[in-house]
């Protein structure tokens, strides 16, 4: 039951940092380079988020989340070249950065047709790695159309932004 609460938590603090709202959300936000740090009221936990246009396809949105607590990391990512069927299937993909491999097989959800989300038990190495990536892969198993690389410039600084994030929530 607490698992499932704060995987609940996390995916709402995730998602409220890329959402499209009419109301204006109070934040305490601040910026690394072109992510942004953001700690909503009514969220759990601190998010870091990056969203870009790649001119190389077709001009296509790009938008990674990631929300950590000492539990569990989240990423979310959102690619508006995706045409996901099945909200809630489980899709299995590799995930890597320029220069390791992560996790092999990794369970990711489809969130909605643009959006994919992995929760992961917290691990330090995983951390480490995505703080030295410049890009983070999801390779899914026999469909090479979806898979997908993006850039995650400056990652190592806005993953310390994200945990003084955390460290300092009220």
């Amino acid at each position: 039951m607490k698992r499932s609460l704060l995987a609940a938590g996390l995916l709402a603090g995730a998602l409220s940092a890329v959402a499209l709202t009419a109301r204006p959300v109070q934040a305490q936000q601040s910026k690394v380079g072109d992510w942004t740090i953001e700690k909503r009221t009514q969220d759990a936990h601190c998010n870091a988020s990056r969203g870009y246009k790649d001119k190389e396809d077709e001009n296509r949105d790009y938008v990674i989340v990631i929300t950590y607590s000492e539990k569990a990391i989240v990423i979310v990512m959102i690619y508006d070249g995706w045409e996901w069927d099945k909200v809630g299937e489980i899709l299995r993909a590799d995930v890597g950065t320029d220069d390791a491999d992560i996790m092999k097989k990794a369970k990711w959800e489809v969130m909605d047709k643009t959006t994919v989300r992995g929760i992961f038990e917290y691990d330090q190495s995983m951390m480490d790695r995505l703080s030295r990536a410049k890009r983070l892969s999801l390779d899914f198993e026999d469909d090479d159309d979806d898979s997908i690389e993006m850039q995650v410039p400056r990652a190592g600084e806005a993953l310390a932004a994200l945990k003084f994030c955390e460290e300092n929530r009220k």
